[in-house]
């Protein structure tokens, strides 16, 4: 391990209004800290771009999964241990359900918080392409108040967000889906199992009348942020069931070579992640046909 710990300055506030207060007072100085899963691997590289943190993990505010008819709110450090184990999350979000069975091993499931994930910005993540198929909303807070952001926008760039530097992340809500809906997730890495992804895929649709009503296809690993296949999207979103046939879903995966911008890097190379998110794409399509056939 080649961080030196004497080098850093911990502050854990009791309250969220006194973790907001400090972040207010000096933007920028303080780095929100939580699990801290994403935040080890740094340090024990000895490459930690950041000396003072701002302990979260013991704020009860920002605890807790609530539910209403409507929604789903997860608040800031939920784990993706609670993620797996919450009853209503598996049987209406099971892409948030298999993104966190896929994230690390059962220690990281235990300390990793879902907004950990979120505002840490790395484009390989396992959440945020679910949380995009499931067009997720972000509670941002500071003293002046909270906004909702729409996840689909909350990345601006690599490691870049639209989070002020007096702002901390609260909540993540999801929309609990309705009528005849499927769901669809991929995460393809060098093993089952505590790898990155090279690819990572998550999908909801709902169907209405032989038709998709609505479509939306979240995606990881091929572009500089976790983002949503949006000529794809328009594509299928709309068309009649019996119409998605094998030519339909060819002409998919060109418009989604369309949407992504992979690179080469030290885990893939861009020709493959083209060529496996355009074969896990049909795959998608294919049992979304089968499964709201048979409805």
């Amino acid at each position: 391990m080649r961080g030196q710990v004497p080098g850093c300055t911990v502050h854990t506030p009791t309250t969220l209004i006194g973790a907001l207060e400090i972040l207010f007072a000096e933007k920028g100085a303080w780095r929100p800290l939580a699990g801290g899963t994403d935040l080890m691997v740094l340090f024990a590289a000895g490459v930690l771009p950041f000396s003072r943190f701002l302990n979260l993990w013991g704020l009860d505010e920002l605890r807790g999964i609530e539910t209403t008819s409507d929604s789903v709110s997860l608040g800031a450090l939920t784990t993706y241990a609670e993620i797996r184990t919450h009853p209503l999350i598996a049987a209406e979000l099971p892409n948030l359900v298999q993104s966190a069975w896929v994230t690390g091993a059962m220690a990281i499931q235990n300390r990793g918080t879902l907004a950990g994930n979120i505002a840490n910005g790395s484009p390989a993540a396992d959440t945020p392409p679910s949380l995009l198929a499931y067009g997720a909303e972000v509670q941002l807070q500071s003293l002046a108040g909270s906004r909702w952001v729409p996840y689909e926008n909350f990345h601006t760039g690599y490691k870049q967000t639209v989070m002020l530097p007096e702002e901390l992340i609260t909540r993540i809500r999801v929309w609990r889906p309705k009528g005849d809906n499927f769901h669809f997730f991929r995460k393809v890495g060098t093993r089952k199992a505590q790898a990155i992804s090279k690819v990572c895929l998550a999908a909801y649709a709902r169907a209405e009348e032989g038709r998709v009503a609505e479509f939306r296809l979240g995606m990881g690993s091929v572009a500089p942020v976790p983002m949503r296949a949006l000529t794809t999207e328009m594509l299928v979103q709309g068309q009649a069931i019996e119409e998605l046939d094998g030519q339909f879903i060819a002409g998919a995966k060109l418009a989604l070579m369309e949407d992504i911008r992979p690179i080469d890097d030290i885990r893939s190379t861009a020709s493959y992640r083209r060529k496996v998110s355009a074969n896990v794409l049909g795959q998608l399509l294919e049992e979304m046909v089968e499964r709201f056939k048979r409805a």
